[in-house]
C-alpha cells in the first residue's frame, strides 16, 4: 500500500477536551487521512474496543488507521498498519508475520535508526523531535532541521517530521526533506479541532505543491 498521506495524526486522549473518538471524528472531518492510535496505557480490551470504533470511523472517511505497537490488535481490527517503537516487535519480524497486509511505520531519532528501519522493511519512519516539545523532552535536545536533511539523504522511504510541528514551521520541515508531518497537540489541543485539521491539511498541500513545482522531487 502506498504512503498516500502527508499528515499523520497521533492520538493522545489526555490532550483532548472530549472523548477521543469524538476528537478523531472532528479531525477526519477536517481532512486528516491517517491516524495512529497510540494509547499505550489502555488495557488490551479497551484498546481493542477503541480500535474497532476508530477502524469503522476511518473507513467512513477513506482514511488509514495505524495501531501503535500491538500487531495482534492491528490484525484483529483489519487496520491498515502498525507503528513500532524501540520496545516493539522488530519491523523485520512484523513484516515476516504480516507480509504486505500491514503497512509498517517506525519511530526513529537518528540516521542509524532510520537506516535500520528501512532495511527491516518499514514503509515509512517518523523522525524527531525536530523542535522542542514537552511530550518528547525525555529524548533530549531536539534534532533540528539539519539532522532531518541528513536522514533524508540517508534513506529512500518517506520521513514524517515529528515534535513541535506547528503551522508556522510546516514549510521549514517539508523543504528540509520531510515527506509529511506528524502531529498530536497541534490538532488535538486546538479549540476547534475540525478547523485546525483543515488548516493544517491545506497548508501541507500548498507547501507540497510549491516544492513539487520548484524541485520536481515529489
Amino acid at each position: 500500500m502506498p504512503v498516500d498521506f502527508k499528515l499523520y495524526l497521533i492520538t493522545d486522549r489526555k490532550q483532548t477536551r472530549m472523548p477521543l473518538s469524538a476528537a478523531v471524528r472532528l479531525a477526519l472531518e477536517g481532512g486528516v487521512r491517517a491516524v495512529q492510535l497510540r494509547e499505550k496505557d489502555l488495557p488490551i480490551r479497551e484498546l481493542l474496543a477503541l480500535s474497532q470504533e476508530l477502524r469503522a470511523m476511518t473507513k467512513e472517511f477513506g482514511a488509514k488507521l495505524f495501531i501503535n505497537d500491538h500487531v495482534d490488535v492491528a490484525v484483529a481490527v483489519d487496520a491498515d498498519g502498525v507503528h513500532l517503537g524501540h520496545q516493539s516487535m522488530p519491523a523485520a519480524a512484523v513484516r515476516k508475520i504480516a507480509g504486505t497486509k500491514l503497512m509498517i511505520g517506525v519511530s526513529t531519532h537518528n540516521i542509524e535508526e532510520a537506516r535500520a528501519a528501512e532495511s527491516a522493511g518499514a514503509d515509512f519512519v517518523t523522525f524527531g523531535p525536530i523542535y522542542e516539545t514537552p511530550s518528547k523532552s525525555h529524548l533530549g535536545a531536539p534534532a533540528g532541521l539539519d539532522a532531518l536533511k541528513e536522514v533524508k539523504r540517508a534513506v529512500d522511504i518517506p520521513i514524517f517530521a515529528l515534535g513541535g510541528i506547528r503551522g508556522s514551521n510546516i514549510g521549514h520541515v517539508l523543504w528540509s526533506g520531510a515527506y509529511g508531518v506528524s502531529m498530536i497537540s497541534a490538532i488535538f489541543g486546538a479549540d476547534d479541532i475540525r478547523k485546525k485539521a483543515k488548516n493544517i491539511s491545506e497548508m501541507v498541500k500548498i507547501v507540497d505543491r510549491s516544492i513539487c513545482v520548484q524541485c520536481g522531487r515529489r
